[in-house]
């Protein structure tokens, strides 16, 4: 089986990871979503198109594209990974093609993040992360789960004081290694 690589192998031996997380669960909503119109489309074009052997196959084909395709998101969802270092963060995806995205923190310029109204109800924000005029692969990184803490343990690694980063180690609770 094609078991995606630990993102702690990239790890450098003077590396501490200090924040390890997944994107927040509603970053599947869309998804789930769509994959429930698509079966309740395929569930009424069932019952008022005339029976035919076609109807019924090109509606358990349907369904049956809704619901891997679903599976497939949320198995990237599963293995894609954020970890903030004290050196740096990175983004791990993929499943059969791993690819891993990463910006030092001595390049941070600027650390913001933003939650909208469903946010605040589910727990996730957005975080934004600028570095000198340049665009980083890392910008932009939606669905982090309490990103108050997030954003309050990357900023004191990235603008304070190094080695002092006392909300940094209250983020190595067990339930963060996910």
């Amino acid at each position: 089986m094609l078991a995606p690589r630990d993102i702690d192998e990239y790890l450098l031996p003077t590396e501490r990871r200090v924040i390890r997380v997944r994107q927040h669960f509603a970053a599947l909503l869309d998804d789930f979503l769509a994959t429930g119109l698509v079966l309740a489309l395929v569930v009424v074009a069932q019952r008022h198109l005339p029976p035919s052997v076609l109807v019924d196959h090109l509606g358990f084909y349907l369904g049956l594209a809704a619901v891997l395709r679903f599976t497939v998101v949320v198995l990237l969802w599963w293995v894609e990974r954020i970890v903030v270092t004290d050196k740096r963060v990175m983004l791990a995806t993929g499943l059969l093609t791993h690819r891993v995205a990463m910006i030092p923190l001595t390049k941070v310029t600027d650390l913001t993040f933003r939650r909208d109204l469903l946010g605040r109800v589910l727990g996730y924000g957005t975080l934004v992360v600028e570095s000198a005029g340049q665009d980083q692969a890392l910008s932009h990184i939606d669905h982090i789960p309490r990103p108050e803490e997030v954003y309050e343990a990357l900023s004191e690694l990235v603008f304070g004081e190094r080695g002092t980063t006392r909300s940094a180690g209250r983020l190595l609770r067990p339930r963060w290694r996910r």
